[in-house]
Formats: C-alpha cells, structure tokens, sequence
C-alpha cells in the first residue's frame, strides 16, 4: 500500500457523473498521477490518498487509488497555495499571497471564524470577505453532501444540482420525500427519487409515493405534449409505474382532488388534469372571449384604403388575402393560416400598412429566435421573440434563487393596437397565457401559422384548438401564387399535405431525391452533400445547412448523425479545447441547441471592444448557437446565440445543450435554412408521418434533398397517423356563452 499527500496541481479527466479522476498531483517536488472514484474534489486543494502503484502501458507509474482524505493546508505556504489556485472565485495568486501574509498560519481559522476580519486585506472589501468565507465553507459542506447522496446511488453531476437546490436541507428532504426531487430538480424523475426512497426505506404504499407517481404520470404526460389525460388511462399508467392495484390508488386521487392538486373534468371524457395546466386552459379560454370583440368597418371603405396601399407599395391581394386585411380590422381576434407560398407574408405586410394609415402602434413576434428574424427580414419591422416582447425578467429570492416573470402582463399590458403573432402552431398553452395577460381588451390579437406543421414541442394544441371551437375569425390562404408555384419545394410541400404523390425521380433545381439503400451509404451521399455539393448551389456556409431526421436513437438518428457530422465539420486540433460529459465530447466551433428553457441564464451582447451593449434573461428550446470558447480551468464554456447573445455555461450545466449538426424534425419548427439534408429510411410508423415529412420540407428556403428509400417516403407520405394529444382548450373555449 502507497500514500501519497500533495496538492492537486490538475484534473486531467473527470466523469461528471460517477466521479472517476485522473489527477496530478504534487508532493514534495514529485509529480504523481492518482486514478480513482473522488465524490468531490478541486484544483489546489490537498489530499492524502492511499492505494496501489499500478504501470500504465501509455500513461506510466500512476496510483490507484483506494482511500483519500482532503486535508485542510496545514502551513503558510500550502494556504497561500490553495487560495490562489484558483479554487476560491475571485481570489488569485497576488491576493492570496497579500491574505496568508497578513495571517500566516492562523489564515483558515480566520476564515472559518472571524472572516470579517479578511476585510484588513488590502483589496478585499466587508461583502468579498463573507463571500470568500462562504465559498471555503460551501466546498466542506458540498464534499459531505456527496458522500451523503452517493450512499444512495446519486450520481456526482446530480448530487451537486441537488445540493444547490436544498443546501442543508438536502438531509431533511432526502430522508422524509425523496419524491419531492422530481418535482423540483431537472434531470431527476420520478424512477430516480423511487430508487432513492426506496434505499432510504420508504414504503412501496406510502402514501408520499403514491401521490408523487400519480403526479408524475401527469408530469410525464406533458412533456409528450398533452395538457391531462383520460382518467381510466392516467390510473392504469400509473398502476403500471408504482406496480400497486388501481383500487389502491382512487383513494389517493379523491384526496387529490380536495387539495386542488388535480382537477377532473367530464367534458370531453373524464379528464384528469394536474391543476397547474387546467387553469392555464381555463384563463386563456376567457382572456380570448374578452379579446373577441367584433368592429363594424364598412367593407367599402376598407378596400378603399386597401387600394391606396396597392398604389403606395405595389401590394396587390387575392380575394382571401384583402378578406384578411378585412377581418383585421373587424376583429378582436384573427387567426390566418395557410401553408408555403400562400402569402401569409404579404398579407401580414398589407396588414401593417392598413392599420400604419390608421397611426395604430403595431407590435410584431415570434416564438423563436430565428421566427423573428425572418419576420423582420419579410416585413422591414423590428420582431422579437414572445419572450422578449414580454420582458422576461428575473428577479433574486432571499435563499438566492431567481424566480422568471414576465414584466408585461395584467399590471403592465403591451402597449399596442394590433399584435401580430406568426409561427402560432409553436405556441403552446403556458406562453400562450402569458402572452394573453399583457394584451389589453380592444387590442386585435393576430395569429399567424400553418395549422398543418407538427404541433408546439410544449403542451397544447393552441392554434388547432381555437380553429376547431368556432367561435374566431379564421381566413384560410390557399392559393399558391405564380412565383412560389415554380418552386418543387413549395409544390411538393402541398402535394405531401394533401397525400397526392410526389414524382422522386423528376429532374428538379430545389427538391432533390437520392437513393440510397442503407443507413452507412445514406450518411457517405449527406457528407458528400454537406461538404462538397450544397455549400456553393446554395451559397452558404455548411454549418447553415441543415440535417433533420424524424428519430433520437438509431442508425440515423440524432446521436449518431452528430458524431458523424462534427468529425467532418469540426474535427480535434490542438488550437480547440473540448470538454466530454454525457458521453458526448463538445469542442470550441461545434454547432449546438439548447434543447429545454432555462429562465434563469444570463445573456449578453458585446460590442467590437468585448463591453455588453445589452443584456438579458432566458434561452429557450431549440435555440441554435456556436461554442465560442471553452474555458477548462473557470470550467465554462461561452455558446454564441442568434442575434449575439453570449451565454456562458458551467460545464454542470452542458446537459441543457447538445450537437445540432443534425436535430430532429421536431426540434426544427419555426425555424428556415438555406438547404436541408433529409435521411429518409425505415422507422417506427408514429414517427414517419405525413405532418413530419411536410414540417421537414417546409423548413428549406432554396433546397430540399432527400437521400434514402423511395418507398420509405411514400410510407409517410400516406402514413397520416398524428400522435393524439389529450388538451382542452376547444371545451374550455365552448364552455364560456358567446
């Protein structure tokens, strides 16, 4: 058995989640390399580790560790050391010298016991004193913590999240309802809190376990897009999750029902809603009959002022484009909808010189990031996204967390005449209420979307549900204009949704369609496209072009396609820090997307000298950026956003991104590309719909090429099986007298 004591100088590797390291260590003027499991461990701290020489075959003598210690620094010369190493924020070499000169050996003591008094220090003000102090302390306290949590199967990555998020209560909370993990922590589900209880001793019937799997059904049932689920079906997926008798669990769902947590309806089955969601349905139901009032313009001078607009800008309308220049007017609510080259975007710009002739303030959105750019680009008005145009703000809570609002709402209400939303079938029940409390009654509320592309990634089926209730104003553009229609793209695009057949072997400038046999000889003809083909036909940057494919997992599925793609586009080089976590490596370059909302992160956009000229809260799902730097010893790495936006990430964080070479269909709504790249092979039929394959062609704005089997896409193509969502906002819509 060897022991070896010494300083961290580096950690060469770590496995965020079970905590194995490779270590440098310094002792005594040797260097030494330390392998083995650490529940928590950082740079310049001391350790005394004991356990087995071992000779590495590449890497040479290095210790396997088997028991370790951190140890405080013991002398003046081990303190100044760990200070400066970096450890601490906001303490560097110089300081750390200036702090261990002034205390000497009593320097830890001092910051454990009196650390108002490291304030004598030159530099370092009464509030960076107690937070150098909390920092020491924070690192004790969080070692412990891990101990704790690994007795119970928690890997490190988690176990620290867990312990940001409760702190001391952590204890508390793990011993009583674990449960309550799920409910509060992303990346814990309930499976995970379950394996916890159950470690702790937690019973299989309790009722803590019950309530939270009933929860969780729901919970569950949202990510998939449903806002509450059939009573008889949410009992028996619960069953099948606790593995208790239904009859156990009715009891449990009354109880539920008196404590307001669940709402269950009759209409239009026996409906049962996590309350969170059916209140969400019901608030927007009557903010929209309240928005419904209906004007009364003659038609004759509206075409009148259509006509001055016509000899003004050149806008000339269809008879469904003027009726939507009409109805605007007219209307409280409108919602227009039509698929490509249907001139959604000329009318929203005959819309905007309308009510600009009335001196009206006009306020333009999008969901997404790239929705508005391109809003801005087709009509010459500024854009934003939903969540800017409500000022999500973030405001600080006394145990330090930062709860989101929305500045714009009841209180504070958009200061506007006409709102006009596009990308509508994006907007799911949550931000669709939020929008709706900042919209004063007389404002005209103007939805704009394509009803036939995949719904919103989050819950509900806003745009369907408000068509299908009948109580809005509905102008349907069908009508493909002479320009769009000698586009293959725009032709095939309403060939799919109407499940005409699509000639695949015609000579085409924008829709192209490549056979290949199998996945490999599949992904060698999208390099060869990536690379070498489409980069000049389309004039644009191969990171612009984009791969979808309908699937995560599998031979061309999500994963696999974006280790492929990023060592052709990206590949290793010195001059390229990376960091691996999750079994996937990020590099400086590579292409990537927030793939859940996080309120919370901070952005900012720097000018030419690096000062922000502006900043904000929040990245949402499906944002697209480029790493631009990973920092290995801050351990951050800073993603380029649209518009500018740096964010910087901890590398505790990177579970929120992932490679964006290729993302799936889903993720790719609102969004427009110079060309996409489609593989199209066998899959599970609920994903090789018709409505995928439509949203997939329907995000090129100059060429679409498909590399597969024939037959596979003509299997979607009549393949019109849609993934039933169970939401209510037609009923709630209904519900409320005309």
């Amino acid at each position: 058995m060897a022991t070896v004591t010494g300083f961290v100088e580096k950690i060469k590797y770590r496995n965020e989640d079970n905590g194995y390291s490779v270590l440098e260590v310094s002792s005594d003027g040797q260097e030494y390399v330390l392998v083995g499991t650490f529940h928590y461990i950082g740079e310049g701290e001391m350790i005394e580790a004991s356990g087995t020489m071992t000779e590495h075959p590449v890497y040479g003598e290095q210790l396997s560790v088997e028991s370790y210690e951190i140890r405080s620094p013991e002398d003046a010369a081990a303190m100044e050391r760990y200070l400066g190493s970096g450890a601490i924020k906001g303490v560097g070499a110089a300081l750390a010298a200036r702090i261990v000169r002034r205390f000497k050996a009593d320097t830890f003591r001092i910051i454990e016991e009196e650390p108002e008094r490291l304030a004598e220090v030159k530099g370092i003000s009464e509030r960076m004193a107690m937070e150098i102090a909390g920092q020491v302390e924070e690192k004790k306290d969080m070692r412990q913590a891990m101990i704790f949590l690994q007795e119970y199967g928690v890997s490190m990555n988690l176990a620290a999240k867990i312990y940001r998020e409760y702190g001391p209560r952590m204890y508390g909370i793990i011993r009583e309802n674990p449960y309550r993990l799920a409910d509060d922590i992303p990346g814990v589900g309930f499976r995970m809190a379950d394996e916890i209880a159950r470690r702790v001793g937690i019973m299989a019937d309790s009722d803590h376990r019950i309530r939270a799997g009933i929860l969780y059904t729901l919970l569950k049932a949202s990510g998939q897009g449903h806002t509450y689920l059939p009573e008889d079906e949410l009992m028996r997926q619960a069953s099948e999750l606790l593995l208790v008798p239904i009859e156990n669990m009715e009891k449990h769902l009354m109880d539920m029902q008196m404590d307001r947590r669940i709402i269950v309806k009759d209409v239009p089955q026996r409906a049962a809603y996590a309350s969170a969601y059916y209140y969400m349905e019901l608030n927007t139901a009557r903010m929209l009959h309240d928005l419904n009032i209906r004007g009364n313009t003659p038609a004759e001078e509206i075409r009148a002022r259509l006509e001055k607009i016509a000899e003004q800008t050149g806008l000339l309308l269809d008879p469904l484009q003027a009726r939507a220049v009409e109805e605007a007017e007219n209307s409280g609510i409108l919602i227009i909808t039509g698929g490509p080259g249907t001139g959604k975007t000329t009318t929203i710009n005959a819309i905007i010189r309308y009510f600009e002739l009335e001196k009206m303030e006009i306020l333009l959105a999008a969901p997404t990031g790239r929705a508005a750019k391109r809003m801005t680009e087709a009509t010459g008005y500024e854009a934003k996204t939903i969540h800017r145009l409500l000022e999500m703000n973030g405001s600080p809570g006394e145990d330090g967390s930062v709860s989101m609002k929305f500045e714009r709402n009841e209180e504070n209400p958009l200061d506007a005449d006409v709102i006009i939303i596009d990308e509508m079938s994006m907007v799911d029940i949550q931000l669709m209420q939020s929008l709706l409390k900042a919209v004063n009654v007389g404002t005209r509320l103007i939805l704009v979307g394509d009803v036939n592309q995949l719904p919103s990634v989050g819950p509900g089926n806003v745009l369907r549900d408000m068509i299908a209730s009948g109580r809005y104003n509905v102008v349907r553009l069908t009508h493909i204009f002479r320009q769009a229609a000698e586009s293959d793209i725009v032709v095939n695009a309403h060939r799919i949704n109407e499940g005409q057949p699509v000639d695949l072997a015609k000579r085409s400038r924008d829709f192209l369609f490549i056979r290949r046999d199998s996945p490999d000889a599949i992904i060698s003809a999208m390099i060869t496209l990536m690379t070498k083909k489409l980069p000049g036909y389309v004039h644009a940057d191969p990171f612009d072009i984009q791969i979808l494919t309908p699937m995560r997992k599998g031979a061309l599925g999500v994963e696999r396609l974006n280790a492929v793609f990023q060592a052709y586009l990206n590949p290793p080089a010195a001059d390229k820090a990376e960091k691996e976590t999750g079994g996937v490596i990020f590099r400086e370059g590579d292409k990537v997307m927030q793939i859940r909302n996080n309120y919370q992160i901070e952005w900012e956009i720097r000018g030419r000298s690096g000062v922000p000229t502006d900043t904000g809260m929040g990245v949402f799902n499906g944002d697209m950026g480029v790493i631009r730097e990973i920092n290995l010893f801050a351990e951050t790495v800073t993603v380029e956003f649209d518009e500018g936006r740096m964010v910087e990430y901890e590398f505790g964080q990177l579970e929120e991104l992932e490679l964006a070479y290729a993302v799936t269909i889903h993720k790719s709504q609102g969004s427009e590309y110079p060309a996409v790249i489609i593989p199209v092979h066998s899959g599970p039929r609920m994903l090789m719909t018709r409505n995928l394959i439509y949203t997939a062609v329907t995000r090129a704005r100059a060429c679409v090429c498909l590399v597969g089997l024939p037959q596979a896409f003509t299997a979607m193509e009549e393949n019109q099986m849609e993934q039933r969502r169970y939401c209510g906002l037609r009923e709630r819509i209904l519900e409320i007298p005309e």
